[in-house]
């Protein structure tokens, strides 16, 4: 039987803020377990939070970049959820007024553009950290009270592709915002998958199982592609999909049962007590707004309309962003645009991947990358003298200094080329002939004998150029 498949998908994120959500103790990655934690965090009596500012500014500009509509009166309520996770006994978050609503991103699938509703952003607090061992579990507070927002997207994804391509996307905008840096593999970043199947064309949607805490892209595919076969095969032999939370294994590439959900948990919602109702200044959101800044899909179409880049550069380019920011660097100082994408995203990768380097960590300088690429679009420098020196260049090296040391002028003088020619052209008679008798490729053999004779140092172009004018002569 044919089945329509149903997705969607809660992402929660942490927020890059230096304090915590409702403390002021710092937040941290990597730290002593429990050593940036306060009374707030672990809940000590007669504590009260207090709400970051920072956070919700953060909010804002996540909102503004999903096109959510923005609440300006900022609530908080309590979910009474009592784990060893949250040291309080409760988690405060937005269940009832988030600060975003209805919003959407578009992805690229194999028909074209395709957008994704999100429901909502709300902010929370992260819970702690535990780590289950044979006969005790330890637990690391350092992550309770950490900065969130939750993403709730509508169940517009239809296959595994699409869902990751959404993730990626939301994965994309949040990092050139600079509101988190979206590490999935430090946790930073999280996913929980909801997925149902239902007959082809029916209204009904299908009983759904949850995915818990997939912790990268591919995991969320692969995921996804395993359970639409799971529950494929049960529907196909008249079995009932149960309602259940599960786990990805990645060893196996399966999904594993985690505990069964029979209904709604009642989390006994009530408004936060504790925070009183906060009117956020319309001058001061307009402000967040207007300092935006520039978003992947514009940075795209930028690179496309301005500098004319194919689709494929602008794409490699924008989905690196530090790569995208030294490109950006070195299009200051040049107005050679596909040459300097070509150098960044060819050149550079390849010296970078082989020393096991970064864009952060190299000492390449994207004013001596500019430089090169200049001399190479004034004649000053050929390109395969450009690639010889490029190593050293990629080194912090200046590429004017390195031209000069090897002697790698380039030859762009015609009377000096013309010189070149006329010795060449009088030691390959044979070569004139095969050119009278219309064999194009003798003028390659030419330029090539007067490279040797220049030792690699004549213009190319400049070179060609000459030799078909001289043997129109002949």
């Amino acid at each position: 039987m044919n089945y329509d498949v149903v997705i969607g998908i809660e992402i929660h994120c942490e927020l890059k803020t230096k304090t915590k959500m409702f403390s002021g103790a710092p937040t941290s990655f990597g730290q002593s377990a429990n050593s940036c934690t306060n009374e707030i965090d672990l809940g000590h009596p007669g504590t009260l939070p207090c709400v970051n500012k920072a956070a919700v500014r953060s909010a804002i500009m996540a909102c503004t970049a999903l096109n959510l509509t923005i609440d300006p009166v900022v609530k908080f309520d309590r979910k009474n959820y009592y784990y060893t996770d949250l040291p309080k006994g409760f988690q405060i978050t937005q269940q009832f007024h988030p600060i975003g609503r209805d919003g959407w991103v578009e992805i690229e699938t194999e028909t074209g553009k395709k957008k994704i509703r999100i429901n909502r952003l709300h902010m929370e607090e992260d819970t702690a950290k535990q780590f289950h061992l044979d006969d005790e579990t330890l637990i690391d507070y350092n992550r309770a009270g950490t900065p969130l927002v939750e993403i709730v997207s509508e169940p517009d994804m239809t296959s595994g592709k699409e869902a990751a391509a959404y993730v990626a996307k939301l994965q994309e905008i949040l990092f050139y915002l600079g509101v988190s840096d979206v590490k999935m593999e430090e946790g930073s970043m999280r996913c929980d998958v909801n997925i149902s199947l239902k007959p082809a064309g029916s209204a009904v949607y299908g009983v759904k199982t949850e995915i818990k805490n997939l912790n990268s892209i591919s995991n969320v595919q692969r995921a996804i592609d395993y359970e639409i076969e799971r529950q494929s095969d049960l529907l196909d032999h008249n079995e009932a999909v149960v309602q259940e939370t599960r786990r990805f294994d990645e060893a196996t590439k399966t999904t594993i049962s985690m505990r069964k959900k029979e209904g709604a948990v009642d989390y006994k919602y009530f408004p936060e007590p504790n925070i009183f109702p906060i009117c956020l200044d319309a001058e001061w959101i307009q402000k967040i707004q207007q300092e935006l800044p520039e978003l992947p899909d514009q940075r795209r179409k930028r690179y496309r309309e301005e500098y004319k880049l194919s689709d494929y550069d602008a794409n490699v380019l924008v989905s690196n962003k530090a790569l995208s920011e030294f490109y950006e660097k070195v299009m200051t100082s040049t107005k050679e645009a596909k040459m300097a994408a070509n150098y960044c995203i060819t050149d550079l990768q390849a010296i970078l991947t082989k020393k096991n380097e970064t864009i952060e960590t190299t000492a390449c300088r994207p004013e001596d990358v500019a430089q090169m690429i200049n001399m190479i679009a004034s004649g000053e420098l050929s390109s395969k003298q450009a690639k010889e020196i490029f190593p050293e260049v990629a080194e912090g090296k200046n590429p004017k200094v390195l031209a000069e040391a090897k002697g790698m002028k380039q030859m762009s003088d015609s009377n000096a080329l013309l010189a070149l020619i006329e010795e060449v052209l009088n030691e390959q008679p044979q070569s004139i002939a095969d050119f009278k008798n219309g064999k194009d490729r003798a003028v390659g053999f030419l330029v090539g004998q007067v490279m040797k004779k220049s030792k690699g140092q004549a213009n190319p172009a400049m070179t060609n150029q000459l030799i078909l004018e001289e043997l129109k002569k002949r």
